[in-house]
């Protein structure tokens, strides 16, 4: 792929995701996973000269990129930081607040379609990598190290697999002989460990167990539900919190998040005055969107995205 042809890649949701911010041509923003710069780029065209942009991702190769792309824009600053690391990184920069904050979660297309990354199924001979910051364990580590047990529980609970345990105890068995090293040889082992009648529906047999892996060996929803916090304290009053998210795992973090950040008083309603004095700290901008009809039928990525968005109170 052409650096051309990088950069013309259209991002998921881009003009709802950037919109959700009501984007002040002099404010302060925050990109947590720039990535290839899609939605960075939309929003720097809003921003105005007085503006500022930082861009966070922990890809190496994204990070290439980010800089090549706004390197000589003296409003982008790029971090090569994971965005658990944003209040740190703000301070850093002597930053109080900013006014909006963006994450796309997604894996991106170039991360998906470079075989050596081994995020996809669909690549025989990839090797089991996953790592999106290409550093530490890798998804091949997770495979050939971890129990059985161990196993089950991250195809369960971050791939909602029904047959995890019928697959775990196949990898172990398997990994006896020699390790799993490549994409195609644990789709084999998932394929074996899925009925024939349910291999036949709900899509590739092998996509919940990669789901999870990926999870996993890049601690997502660990990072999720420990920064979305510093996210919303970092805000400025009427700041906003644009998400977009393509699994139900991320969606149900963030819906639940927004949800405590808008609730208020919890008194039981048998009491006549609120003792509590609890306010809703945030608003809703709008409960969620998915990708319009035109979207759906030329970006397959995005069928599975969900955009949420809230303001600080």
């Amino acid at each position: 792929m052409s650096e051309e042809e990088f950069f013309r890649h259209v991002s998921v949701m881009l003009k709802e995701t950037v919109d959700a911010l009501n984007v002040k041509p002099g404010g302060i923003y925050a990109d947590l996973t720039s990535g290839r710069g899609g939605h960075s780029a939309e929003l720097l065209s809003r921003l105005g000269e007085e503006g500022r942009l930082i861009c966070f991702d922990r890809d190496p190769d994204a990070i290439r990129v980010l800089n090549e792309r706004f390197g000589s824009d003296k409003r982008v600053t790029v971090v090569h930081d994971r965005f658990s690391n944003l209040r740190a990184q703000l301070d850093s920069m002597e930053i109080e607040a900013v006014d909006g904050i963006l994450a796309d979660l997604g894996v991106s297309s170039r991360q998906l379609d470079t075989p050596e990354r081994g995020f996809s199924f669909h690549n025989d001979g990839a090797p089991l990598d996953m790592r999106m910051s290409q550093e530490g364990r890798t998804a091949a580590d997770i495979v050939n190290t971890y129990s059985a047990q161990q196993l089950a529980d991250i195809f369960f609970r971050y791939g909602e697999e029904k047959f995890s345990k019928r697959i775990a105890a196949l990898i172990v068995k398997y990994r006896e002989d020699k390790p799993i090293q490549t994409a195609g040889e644990l789709v084999e082992i998932i394929k074996e460990g899925i009925p024939a009648a349910a291999r036949r529906t709900g899509g590739h047999p092998a996509r919940r167990v990669f789901q999870a892996l990926r999870i996993e060996t890049n601690g997502e929803l660990d990072e999720l539900n420990g920064t979305l916090e510093e996210m919303f304290d970092s805000l400025k009053q009427c700041g906003r919190i644009s998400i977009l998210t393509f699994h139900s795992l991320e969606d149900r973090a963030v819906k639940q998040f927004f949800a405590s950040m808008c609730k208020g008083c919890d008194c039981p309603p048998s009491a006549p005055i609120c003792t509590c004095g609890k306010k809703p700290r945030g608003r809703l901008v709008f409960k969620s969107i998915t990708a319009c009809q035109q979207e759906l039928e030329e970006n397959p990525r995005s069928h599975s995205a969900r955009l949420r968005c809230i303001e600080k109170l």
